[in-house]
């Protein structure tokens, strides 16, 4: 049987037309069978039986008193979570999230084509990319820089694109450990476009599948 992943999808604030798009991806990469919702009470219930949480494009305040509790206990305990995108615009008002993800979303530039400088050339999510991944996306900047508090995977090179606000170290890509669970996040993803591009398909399954501890 397949490992599950529970995907959440709820925004209450800026909502990203790729969402369709992503959730169709997550459903086709192979390997996971997916339950995608947008209902806070699913965080609500129990957990243990997903191989990862992953927030896909999330916005805004999203969860429930009840739902925070549920996802912090279940990452804590060993469970995997994946943040795509716009996840880092979420749940602002809970500081325990912020600690979670690693960094969160404070701009971006228009979209436009940028490069992808991998660090990592061994991990999942990123051993199947060049040293210099040309993409395009909306480059996010960050409140602050990740970096000694997550593994850096790949950063933004702030040269091969316009309006970038973090400098020469960039991360953009990154995973953690948080209690007895893993973590991982990209903050690729915007376009619809980008989900049907086996290079970023490979890249989610890489660190979908990691944070799952299923590779």
């Amino acid at each position: 049987m397949a490992p599950r992943l529970l995907v959440h999808t709820r925004t209450t604030a800026y909502r990203h037309d790729s969402i369709p798009a992503g959730i169709e991806a997550l459903r086709t990469l192979g390997g996971f069978a997916v339950d995608a919702t947008e209902d806070p009470a699913a965080l609500e219930a129990p957990l243990d039986g997903y191989a990862a949480v992953v927030f896909l494009s999330t916005s805004g305040e999203i969860l429930t008193p009840a739902g925070r509790a549920r996802l912090a206990a279940y990452v804590e305990g060993g469970g995997g979570f994946a943040g795509v995108h716009a996840a880092a615009c979420t749940e602002y008002d809970w500081p325990y999230y912020g600690t979670l993800l690693g960094a969160r979303f404070d701009r971006h530039p228009d979209l436009q084509p940028g490069r992808v400088l991998v660090e990592d050339r061994a991990h999942p999510a990123t051993r199947h990319l060049p040293a210099a991944w040309e993409f395009t996306d909306e480059w996010y900047d960050f409140r602050t820089n990740p970096r000694g508090t997550v593994h850096v995977l790949a950063r933004a090179d702030e040269t091969s694109y316009e309006g970038g606000g973090m400098g020469e170290d960039h991360p953009l890509v990154w995973c953690r450990e948080q209690g007895r669970g893993r973590v991982f996040y990209t903050a690729l993803g915007h376009t619809a476009e980008s989900y049907a591009d086996p290079a970023f398909r490979e890249h989610l399954r890489g660190g979908i599948g990691w944070a799952a501890r299923l590779l």
